[in-house]
């Protein structure tokens, strides 16, 4: 691993760092920055989320970084993981912050990720001297770069005591906009973005929501919908857009065979238009 310094003074992507509080002197990076100073967001959330909170950070990750959104977060598990590899999926660039010192990867789990990170022409950051292990006041002073090197938050799944909400709090003094996902109610995951919503974060159930305040030109930018190789794979397809993501009602909205049906989500999960969430449940890709 290649470890480069640098000053956010000396680059047009990172001089947004200069206006937040305590700006770090100096970064170390593995990787590539963006040349240029281009839209940018966190997506940042719990570490353990469901299935709901990972399909929709699967969803905005993924929608954001394929109209060219840089999407920025800190290699976490749970949320932060989830939104760096769906960038990665979906051919975009992503950059993760980390609470140690490089050549370190933490938590050395994501070391794989971290690389290929590096390898599709993202960055790993960090304001630690190398080697500096993580401690737990240099997680939420991470989050201020975090937020900090984003044009906006987007927070997508969050407990009432989520770290995420110092990453939240850091968006709003550095008067970035932040964009919460309403959860349900009854969900523990789900108690910090409502509270959050009721303090007045803007709530997002759309990428649309988000390009209209950081990139509007991109804003009505549709991506269609991939084709199947057989009119009942299209039809799944459809369906699954649709919003039914429940395999036996997609068996019933399709009008087929559990055998057909299962032979046509194999091959559209085989060809990457479709993701299976575990538990009979699906989504695109």
């Amino acid at each position: 691993m290649k470890i480069n310094t640098i000053s956010p003074d000396t680059s047009i992507f990172l001089q947004i760092l200069s206006s937040i509080a305590k700006p770090p002197k100096s970064l170390r990076f593995a990787g590539t920055l963006p040349a240029s100073r281009v839209p940018t967001v966190a997506i940042v959330g719990t570490r353990k989320p469901t299935k709901y909170g990972q399909e929709i950070t699967q969803m905005l990750a993924s929608e954001l970084a394929r109209r060219g959104i840089v999407i920025v977060s800190g290699l976490a598990f749970g949320v932060d993981s989830i939104a760096h590899r769906a960038a990665l999926e979906a051919g975009g660039t992503t950059l993760a912050v980390l609470a140690n010192g490089l050549p370190e990867i933490y938590p050395a789990a994501h070391k794989n990720l971290a690389e290929q990170i590096i390898k599709s022409g993202g960055a790993i950051l960090s304001e630690y001297p190398d080697h500096e292990s993580a401690k737990s006041w240099t997680f939420l002073q991470r989050n201020r770069i975090v937020s900090g090197l984003s044009d906006a938050v987007i927070i997508t799944e969050a407990g009432s005591r989520s770290g995420t909400l110092n990453t939240a709090m850091h968006a709003l003094e550095q008067g970035k906009e932040v964009f919460v996902v309403p959860g349900n109610i009854t969900s523990a995951m789900s108690i910090g973005c409502n509270e959050l919503l009721k303090q007045g974060a803007t709530p997002v159930t759309h990428v649309d929501d988000i390009l209209d305040v950081i990139a509007p030109s991109l804003q009505h930018e549709q991506t269609s919908l991939p084709l199947g190789s057989t009119p009942l794979e299209t039809k799944v397809i459809a369906l699954i857009a649709s919003g039914i993501r429940d395999g036996d009602e997609l068996q019933q909205q399709s009008e087929t065979t559990a055998t057909e049906l299962s032979t046509a989500l194999t091959m559209l999960e085989l060809n990457g238009s479709i993701k299976n969430l575990g538990a009979n449940q699906w989504t695109i890709r």
